[in-house]
């Protein structure tokens, strides 16, 4: 929430303001004095992320992702027309600030070849110039290849996903294909700097990141587009994003691995439960039985939109999404990765897909870390969970042996593991 310059007005960002509706986020207005609120972008379809207002309260500039671009926009406060600032682009920025005078901005910007910096942008040109280089070694490093893609879902619905490709890559080389799914459901893959993509491009891995249907930043249809059907639709916009990769040459299909956090994580551990193909899964921070967890994580959003109802009012539904209860049906080797104090989705998830595979004799490891929540804060967990990610991954889906270099300091208060395979 931010004051109007003059003080007369308040700016936020909402879906709605009257109800908790599952839709993008709009720039809303309300007097200072109260009123009504108004919908300052109502024709805006995009996911709109920090904004700030001009000097002399005539406009609002912002940052947002449109599909799986980036770019700058002007909203004229009076009208509500919202102008691009910027050329839509692969990459994603915050507008923090502007300039007493209103002719420049400050941002925020993140490009697949190049972690955050500042910018300043000219706000009558578009033009973006970095006044910081945080990172100056990542320009040392073999990078990978990215491009946007798009295919056709089996309902024909149209997809898309970002594709990074080994920094050696040569068209007509086949790839293990590293499917990675995003959280939410309602966020999304946007062209940013993904430390961890370069470091699976390096080891010759293709990495596709689908934008399936309940993602953000292509506008309300499609963000419920998975409403009351999860595992549904969204399963077969990864599936066939697959399947057009392997069609065009670039994967490999017997060397397929799935990895995601989250909601990632949960689809993720529903695939499986849906098809043999992946040689290896990562599943992160997932639920695997949606009654067991409907009074212990922050899961209210399953109850309002994604199943819909309480599990006695919608007992079958629970269970049928649920991918425990198709456990039976799993043969790929799974990694879990949990943290110990995660309120959102709750550890005790992990534990039961790691007993149920454990018990049908299907490789699994377990790993839990401790003082983390659902987003891992210590940089030696971090460190930690992507490794044995890797090493999990290299091993089953293409039976190379991967170690993790060393380091010159072992840190202290290792994640505890479980037993494994």
């Amino acid at each position: 929430m931010q004051w109007s310059p003059e003080g007369k007005m308040l700016s936020y960002l909402a879906p709605s303001d009257t109800t908790w509706d599952l839709a993008e986020d709009k720039l809303w207005l309300i007097p200072s004095e109260g009123g009504q609120p108004r919908k300052l972008t109502a024709t805006f379809n995009g996911d709109i992320g920090q904004y700030s207002w001009s000097s002399d309260g005539q406009s609002i500039v912002f940052g947002a992702a449109v599909r799986a671009r980036g770019a700058g926009y002007r909203v004229n406060v009076a009208t509500g027309v919202v102008s691009p600032i910027t050329p839509s682009g692969d990459w994603t920025g915050r507008m923090e600030s502007v300039s007493a005078d209103g002719r420049r901005g400050a941002a925020v910007i993140s490009r697949p070849d190049r972690p955050t910096d500042v910018h300043v942008i000219d706000l009558a040109t578009g033009a973006a110039t970095a006044v910081t280089h945080v990172n100056p070694r990542a320009g040392e490093f073999a990078l990978a290849q990215f491009r946007a893609i798009a295919w056709k879902s089996r309902d024909g619905l149209e997809v898309e996903g970002l594709l990074w490709l080994p920094p050696d890559y040569q068209p007509g080389a086949r790839l293990p294909l590293l499917l990675s799914v995003h959280g939410g459901p309602a966020g999304a893959w946007e062209p940013s700097f993904r430390a961890i993509n370069h470091v699976y491009a390096s080891l010759g891995w293709a990495i596709l990141e689908p934008n399936v249907r309940g993602s953000a930043s292509y506008g309300d249809a499609l963000l419920r587009g998975n409403m009351k059907d999860i595992g549904g639709g969204d399963y077969q916009d990864l599936m066939t994003g697959v399947d057009k990769l392997i069609a065009d040459g670039i994967a490999d299909p017997d060397h397929l691995a799935i990895r995601g956090w989250s909601y990632g994580g949960i689809l993720g551990g529903w695939t499986i439960t849906q098809t043999s193909r992946f040689k290896a899964a990562s599943l992160g921070a997932m639920v695997a039985d949606w009654s067991s967890e409907y009074a212990m994580g922050f899961n209210h959003d399953v109850r309002l939109w994604y199943i819909g109802g309480t599990p006695w009012e919608s007992a079958d539904a629970y269970r049928r999404q649920s991918s425990y209860t198709h456990i039976a049906n799993v043969t790929t080797p799974t990694l879990l990765l949990h943290g110990e104090r995660d309120t959102t989705d709750t550890i005790g998830q992990s534990m039961i897909f790691y007993q149920g595979l454990k018990d049908r004799g299907v490789p699994a490891r377990f790993i839990r870390f401790p003082r983390e929540p659902h987003g891992f804060r210590e940089p030696h967990h971090q460190r930690v969970r992507d490794a044995e990610e890797i090493a999990w991954l290299m091993k089953y889906a293409r039976g190379i042996d991967w170690k993790a270099p060393e380091r010159k300091e072992a840190d202290a208060n290792p994640a505890k593991k479980s037993t494994d395979q």
